[in-house]
């Protein structure tokens, strides 16, 4: 009787150590649980940092940046080799199209004007995406994925849209919209740093 207690008793005992380390492996932005390591195609990516982007007083969506290792500085981002992820969480909803439209300014305002006629098709694409989707509401999720030797995939709710886009220029692109020169949120882009 004693040692089916005892058993029970370590039993619970692990189970809730598990349970607290599966809680730990993740973190909170506004509400929206990141995990600190994903898989990506069989590729181990861990979250470099995560934040939420604001619009005056609102808050829009959490964002977070995976990576293979850490980076610290924006060119460490764009150079680190293998797979990566921006996923992007919306904290309100938005009209779609007006959020895709932000995102091609985001591009323009941080790519060299020389790289801007080579990311026309990418933009054009990405934009007819976004309109597909209408609106995306609160709590829905987008991620834009950069996969070696396949290219870039943007999937929303979780599901690929069409054809990846082949060219790596533009997905640094995209991450230039947080982490170039004039990005859309300055304290994001600490955050996404892992400065935040």
């Amino acid at each position: 009787m004693r040692k089916s207690t005892l058993r029970r008793a370590v039993a619970l005992t692990a189970f809730a150590l598990a349970s607290f380390a599966a809680l730990a492996a993740q973190v909170d932005v506004s509400g929206v649980k990141l995990d600190d390591a994903i898989d990506v195609q069989g590729s181990k990516l861990q979250l470099n940092g995560a934040g939420v982007r604001y619009k005056a007083v609102f808050k829009v969506y959490a964002a977070g940046l995976y990576l293979g290792r850490k980076a610290a500085t924006p060119e460490e981002v764009l150079a680190a080799p293998g797979a990566k992820r921006v996923s992007i969480t919306m904290l309100r909803d938005i009209d779609a199209n007006e959020l895709g439209k932000l995102f091609t300014r985001g591009v323009e305002d941080n790519s060299p004007k020389n790289e801007m006629s080579q990311l026309i098709p990418g933009l054009l694409r990405m934009s007819g995406i976004f309109s597909e989707q209408k609106q995306l509401r609160t709590g829905e999720n987008f991620t834009i994925d950069w996969m070696p030797g396949t290219g870039t995939v943007i999937s929303v709710k979780g599901v690929p849209q069409g054809e990846p886009i082949k060219e790596q220029a533009f997905f640094n692109a995209l991450v230039r919209i947080w982490l170039g020169p004039s990005p859309a949120d300055w304290k994001l882009k600490d955050a996404l740093l892992g400065k935040g």
